[in-house]
């Protein structure tokens, strides 16, 4: 059997910013990987770093932009497809139920279960926050540090309050309703 390329994407709930999506094809085995959002901030911060020593891996983004125009669907579609060219040598296990047409194998909850998966999702975590923290430097009312662009109530209420940037992914929105861009935002 080759050796299990894993992929995990971050950001793709996400209102605002990017998606990145990782692949990664460990060298060794390190210890404490899981789930990134299993993990703290610090030691997401620490594997990070170990990861990226020990392995052969890949991180893709597609903007707002790009998702707006092309879907989630599409991105992730192109994503596995380079992750397949880039990888073709290992056997490639995808986060999750649906291969997007690719032919790539997938499984449910693989970020928790499968070291290469738990690695692709630390990558992917701890790139796209990096890019959210930058862009918190030129949108410091947004709170992208703190919520990195999820669909908290703080980031909610600084959308109705401030109004929409750059970052904010026009398909995301559901409804404007009387000023608000959610129909009911109780629910966040």
């Amino acid at each position: 059997m080759n050796k299990i390329c894993g992929i995990d994407e971050a950001g793709r709930g996400a209102l605002a910013g990017c998606m990145a999506v990782a692949a990664c094809v460990l060298k060794c085995e390190i210890k404490g990987l899981n789930d990134s959002k299993q993990l703290t901030e610090k030691k997401r911060e620490e594997l990070f770093e170990q990861i990226v020593a020990n392995s052969n891996f890949l991180i893709t983004y597609f903007s707002n932009k790009q998702i707006d125009a092309l879907g989630l669907s599409e991105c992730l579609r192109r994503a596995l497809n380079l992750f397949k060219l880039h990888f073709s040598e290992y056997e490639i296990l995808y986060d999750g139920n649906a291969n997007y047409g690719t032919g790539i194998k997938t499984m449910i909850k693989a970020d928790g279960k499968i070291s290469e998966v738990s690695a692709a999702s630390i990558l992917a975590k701890v790139s796209r926050d990096r890019l959210m923290r930058a862009w918190d430097k030129i949108y410091p009312s947004y709170g992208y540090a703190l919520h990195k662009g999820y669909g908290t109530k703080a980031h909610i209420n600084a959308i109705q309050n401030l109004g929409e940037n750059e970052l904010l992914r026009k398909s995301f929105t559901l409804k404007k309703v009387e000023n608000s861009l959610f129909e009911d935002t109780s629910l966040y």
